[in-house]
């Protein structure tokens, strides 16, 4: 039986150990704190494949879509999945370049329309027509979000519970064991070592903190994001909307969750976020703008999600060349890709099989 260490418990681990420990493999996973305390709690969430080429990593997109979608035949239910799609509409100045990206995903068979501001009305009520006004509104029906957290957790139990995985918190891995060019394991910060066949990394915007020899680690480019999220409001939101003003998603228990793009370069990776702090008031106040039932509301919480990007902005996933035994897999488009990442990880490194899918993507590209 395979030996395989998984590092990292966020969406994109937790898939990958649920499917390893599948196929048959014995998995450890082991995690720094918690399932999800990364980036995979801190993030909008959401599930798409939207504005994201080339056509290779579009697809890529859409296969981890329809894998979420799949998992209802095989759990019963998805609780931690929300379909409802995504509404778009954007000031005028943004419009050329709304209509060439609807256009360009029509051509690639992706699920993409307009409708008028009556029908979206209909999707979303509680929305103020004057916010949408005259601008033309992108509709696109397979889009939705994820509850990561829930999401990781499920992946973890069934690990578990259905393969007789284990999960390990409070593991902070520090180094591999390496035999020459060979990757046996890895090294916690408190000297307990862990051997494995093959070690999968799947820590995020931490990967590298993994290995103390420089030259496996991956060029990254991580950037922030701030999230913030309102109490429970007087607002029927049911799917994600990318408005002229916000964007905005349900987030359970009447909380909305809030984002808006211009906001994320003004921040560092460090920067210290509170509920108070005039960025995420402005957010709030944008979120009146859409929906004036919820009144004079202020931030409840605030999240600097940090995005784990590689350096070329595509994903990472397959072996590390200089050695063997050592596995990566690392996106920004985790939560969107997770489901299907976890059943080409488990293919690749316990089946044997290599995905096409997977062909532009490979980490080898940064160490040739």
């Amino acid at each position: 039986m395979t030996k395989i260490v998984v590092i990292g418990a966020g969406a994109v681990g937790a898939s990958a150990a649920y499917r390893l420990s599948q196929a048959g493999a014995d998995v450890t996973v082991l995690e720094r704190s918690r399932a999800g305390a990364g980036t995979s709690g801190m993030s909008f969430a959401w599930t798409n494949a939207h504005r994201k080429p080339p056509k290779p990593y579009h697809d890529l997109n859409v296969a981890g879509m329809k894998t979420h979608a799949a998992l209802r035949d095989e759990f019963g239910s998805t609780p931690w999945w929300h379909g409802g799609g995504n509404l778009e509409w954007t000031v005028e100045g943004e419009r050329a370049a709304q209509r060439e990206n609807v256009e360009q995903l029509r051509s690639w068979g992706y699920a993409a329309e307009w409708i008028d501001r009556a029908q979206a009305l209909e999707l979303e009520p509680d929305i103020d027509p004057g916010a949408i006004g005259d601008a033309p509104v992108a509709w696109f029906p397979d889009e939705g979000w994820l509850d990561p957290v829930v999401y990781a957790h499920a992946m973890l139990s069934a690990a578990r519970r259905r393969h007789g995985a284990s999960v390990v918190y409070g593991a902070d891995v520090v180094d591999l064991i390496l035999t020459g060019d060979r990757v046996g394991g890895v090294v916690l910060a408190d000297g307990t070592r862990h051997e494995a066949d093959v070690v999968v990394n799947c820590a995020g915007r931490w990967i590298n903190d993994a290995t103390r020899e420089a030259g496996l680690h991956l060029p990254m480019a991580p950037t922030p994001g701030l999230l913030v999220f309102t109490p429970p409001v007087a607002a029927g939101l049911s799917r994600v909307v990318h408005s002229s003003v916000i964007n905005a998603r349900p987030d359970g228990a009447g909380r909305l969750m809030l984002h808006w793009d211009d906001v994320d370069p003004t921040l560092r990776l460090d920067t210290p976020v509170s509920p108070s702090m005039p960025e995420a008031r402005d957010l709030t106040r944008r979120a009146r703008l859409l929906f004036p039932s919820i009144g004079e509301v202020e931030p409840e919480a605030v999240r600097l999600g940090i995005r784990p990007i590689p350096g070329d902005k595509l994903s990472a996933v397959g072996p590390v060349p200089r050695v063997s035994g050592y596995y990566l897999a690392v996106t920004h488009s985790g939560v969107t890709l997770s489901p299907f990442l976890g059943v080409a990880v488990a293919d690749e490194v316990v089946r044997g099989t290599v995905r096409p899918e997977l062909a532009s993507f490979r980490p080898a590209r940064f160490f040739n």
